[in-house]
């Protein structure tokens, strides 16, 4: 009987370290996921930092886009009178050629008159 109670005792004991090594082995199994854990955390705080810069950029650049058509759509609209009236100054400025054309004309013809009378 005491043979066996020794070998149990040994036996508990061999289980209970065992146990421990287990015990040891998992918990540094849960600090090693803990880690990783803490280490996806930041990436994952990093990527969303990043996210949000691109986001505020990318707001940025829709209101910079808004605001240069707008200018555009003004230039267009100068742009156009602008050449409405370059159109009409071209009508008038044709208009005088004629007239003065027609002048030297009428002039050509009163002056050898005036001279030969």
């Amino acid at each position: 009987l005491q043979l066996q109670a020794e070998q149990t005792c040994r036996q508990l004991v061999r289980t209970q370290e065992e146990h421990k090594c287990l015990l040891q082995a998992a918990v540094e199994q849960a600090e090693g996921l803990e880690q990783s854990l803490r280490s996806a955390e930041a990436v994952l705080a990093d990527k969303a930092a990043h996210l949000k810069d691109a986001q505020a950029q990318l707001t940025r650049n829709k209101q910079l886009i808004k605001d240069l058509r707008e200018e555009n759509r003004v230039f267009a609209m100068a742009l156009q009178a602008a050449e409405l009236k370059q159109k009409s100054t071209e009508e008038k400025n044709q208009i005088l050629e004629e007239q003065a054309s027609a002048l030297k004309q009428l002039i050509g013809k009163i002056t050898p008159a005036s001279l030969s009378g």
